[in-house]
């Protein structure tokens, strides 16, 4: 018999209020068809905004064609709810972290491979070409359909104590998004992976169910953790790359002229997204630092390097193989 919590049961109410506001699927002649989107912040972060300038877009287009529905705060879960009510239809688009989609297309994981990419020009060159093309073919075939891809910038380590070198890692009850790269990404440095999604980690540090986490600089001040992980030691180790999407049934419902636009509008979402994480990024360390966070230079990278690297064998057939990887690595 399944039990359900109370924050299970208003979980499912928020989705299935939301599925109510997306509906009806067959629109009146001349009505706005509702379309409900998840952010897990608010409005002054990126991941809020870069919806509120895709409505602009599309409107300036397609006039009284559409009414966006945007939900933030995470009030419809974390990023794996939020892509199950993009395939249940009671959500119609979102952004998510690669990381959250491996469950479903485990290639994605080639873009989550810590240590491949030197930088965000990098990423970019490589979810622009072949790889990207395939990946989303494969998230299309699930029925996700994403326009284009984000950046959310490099992950960092956050822990409750100040650790600079990776075998201070040892030991360690270490939050990670639920997918195996990340799993076997710090088992590979001796720490105890635990699998949460992120609107529980901030109990779970606060709480010592987990002592340390890995996230980006931006979302760092967004979720508040330098409250109960102050220090931020600066290992860069992944490019957390995402991606725009939208649900399937309500891409396909779309004319020819509609995809268009919100390919476009995506795109330009996507581009407007990383210059305005940059920013983000500097005003969220800066919040920190204010509130006692601390940033920390992490020791002998040869050796964080190793550590990292040492996961892409393992890894390899789920993403394509060892010449995928040396691909991405040889991109320009």
């Amino acid at each position: 018999m399944t039990i359900l919590t109370r924050r299970s049961l208003l979980r499912r109410s928020a989705l299935f209020g939301a599925g109510l506001l997306a509906a009806p699927a067959v629109a009146r002649p001349g009505a706005r068809r509702s379309l409900t989107l998840a952010s897990l912040f608010g409005e002054d972060k990126p991941e809020t905004r870069i919806w509120r300038l895709i409505e602009k877009l599309v409107e300036e287009k397609l006039p009284g064609r559409f009414r966006f529905n945007l939900i933030g705060s995470a009030a419809l879960g974390g990023e794996k709810e939020v892509a199950e009510g993009l395939r249940l239809g009671s959500v119609q688009a979102s952004l998510s972290t690669v990381s959250a989609l491996a469950g479903w297309v485990p290639e994605v994981q080639l873009l989550d491979l810590p240590f491949l990419f030197h930088d965000a020009a990098h990423l970019r060159a490589v979810v622009s070409g072949p790889i990207g093309a395939e990946i989303k073919s494969k998230l299309a075939a699930q029925h996700f359909i994403v326009p284009d891809f984000i950046n959310y910038g490099a992950r960092h380590l956050l822990t409750k104590a100040p650790v600079v070198r990776p075998e201070q890692l040892s030991g360690t009850r270490i939050r990670v998004i639920q997918n195996q790269t990340h799993r076997r990404l710090w088992s590979a440095f001796g720490a105890t992976p635990i699998g949460l999604p992120i609107p529980e980690t901030y109990d779970a540090l606060r709480n010592g169910v987990a002592e340390a986490m890995d996230l980006t600089k931006s979302a760092y001040a967004g979720f508040r953790l330098y409250e109960v992980a102050p220090f931020l030691t600066e290992t860069g180790h992944i490019w957390a790359s995402g991606v725009v999407y939208f649900a399937a049934p309500f891409w396909n419902a779309l004319t020819e002229e509609e995809q268009e636009v919100f390919q476009e509008a995506a795109a330009a979402g996507a581009a407007a997204f990383d210059a305005w994480i940059l920013e983000d990024e500097a005003l969220s360390m800066a919040t920190a630092a204010a509130q006692g966070g601390e940033v920390l230079q992490p020791e002998d990278r040869e050796a964080w390097e190793a550590g990292g690297r040492s996961v892409w064998g393992d890894l390899a057939a789920a993403v394509g193989g060892m010449e995928k990887i040396e691909a991405a690595r040889e991109t320009l």
